[in-house]
């Protein structure tokens, strides 16, 4: 379904292009490739790069090679609007990605809706693309906002011995900011007592005084859904201020590689994707392609921008040559994957609902 959707809107998107591009599909991205953000983004984006010159090198899709052009906004929302406008005005893209904070949303879809052209989030997922879906937004990453509360709560409520006193961190960003205020709520419907929430600023260097006032809540429980820096840093904070509770945070593409190095046996991620440890053979592939490529990001943070470069291929050969006729139809949505027993999937909207709980599971070490 969403390479159909995808078709239909290369099709509402038709424009243009100037000669030298007509023999490729161009596509581009904004993203936060620089910055304390960049650790959960800018690995994807290499994989998702690293995917396309795979596919390229291999002869490109219907015969034609894909052009993508990748720009940095570090995670600043004057920063994406610009290379937004850009990419869609100069570059011509027939397809805009964004991996980059929730801050950057707004002037990224702004510039979709203006120009007509088909918005990706990838590695990162709003509740636009939800249904009811806004018709030209399209997501491909695992972590989607109140299903993972969702999840972790009732994983939570599983663990726990006995009555939890919930504490909340999240970054001052919409996405983020929007899940812990859906989940403080929805713990207290869950027979949780929320204690405190801690809203830190995405550039604080300093997290001691969020992580003293969560500690002094005295939590036993503490859900963290929020870029890496932020979820990883407040509970380091907290550890160093001696609090001892279990701490639950999403599980983004860097968690498995800091799981062994915190060592903490009370440091729970949730994941939908399979950590590399699996050594399942998709994850093969893609540490063979990363080395390869010589890239800077280890393997195991590819998987997001891996599973974009699949879902933009799907659509593209779904489009045809040229993809402008076809681009938002239904028909462009590849198939569901979700194996329960691989937990290496690809995720899209309208599917999640039925499939979250299926794949996604909590890990710790």
């Amino acid at each position: 379904m969403l390479k159909k959707m995808l078709l239909a809107g290369f099709a509402a998107s038709a424009i243009a292009l100037p000669a030298a591009a007509q023999d490729a599909y161009t596509i581009g991205l904004t993203g936060a490739l620089t910055g304390p953000p960049a650790s959960t983004y800018a690995p994807a984006v290499d994989a998702l790069r690293i995917y396309i010159d795979k596919v390229n090198a291999a002869g490109g899709v219907n015969g034609h090679k894909i052009n993508l052009i990748l720009e940095d906004d570090g995670a600043q929302p004057s920063k994406a609007a610009a290379n937004a406008k850009k990419l869609i005005s100069q570059d011509n893209v027939m397809l805009l990605l964004v991996a980059s904070l929730s801050s950057t949303y707004a002037p990224a879809i702004a510039e979709s809706k203006n120009a007509n052209v088909p918005l990706l989030f990838a590695a990162v997922c709003p509740q636009s693309v939800y249904p009811p879906a806004e018709p030209l937004q399209f997501c491909t990453t695992g972590f989607a906002s109140h299903y993972d509360s969702q999840a972790t709560l009732d994983f939570v409520k599983s663990t726990a011995k006995g009555p939890v006193k919930m504490g909340f961190s999240a970054m001052a960003i919409p996405l983020s900011r929007g899940e812990i205020d859906y989940a403080e709520e929805l713990s207290k419907k869950v027979g949780m007592t929320p204690v405190d929430k801690e809203v830190i600023p995405p550039a604080t260097a300093d997290y001691t005084p969020f992580a003293t006032k969560l500690k002094d809540a005295d939590p036993n429980w503490v859900f963290s859904w929020a870029p890496w820096v932020t979820q990883v840093r407040t509970l380091e904070a907290m550890r160093k201020l001696g609090w001892q509770g279990d701490y639950i945070a999403w599980g983004h593409l860097e968690a498995e590689s800091e799981l062994k190095r915190l060592n903490d046996s009370k440091f729970y991620t949730i994941n939908s994707n399979a950590m590399f440890q699996d050594g399942l053979p998709i994850q093969k592939q893609i540490e063979e392609a990363a080395k390869a490529a010589n890239s800077k990001y280890p393997a195991d943070t590819m998987a997001e921008g891996w599973i974009a470069g699949m879902v933009i291929e799907a659509a593209l050969k779904g489009a045809g040559w040229p993809a402008a006729p076809a681009i938002r139809s239904p028909a462009a949505r590849p198939p569901k994957a979700c194996n329960p027993m691989s937990r290496f999937r690809t995720s899209f909207r309208r599917w999640w609902s039925a499939t979250r709980f299926a794949c996604g599971r909590p890990w710790r070490i």
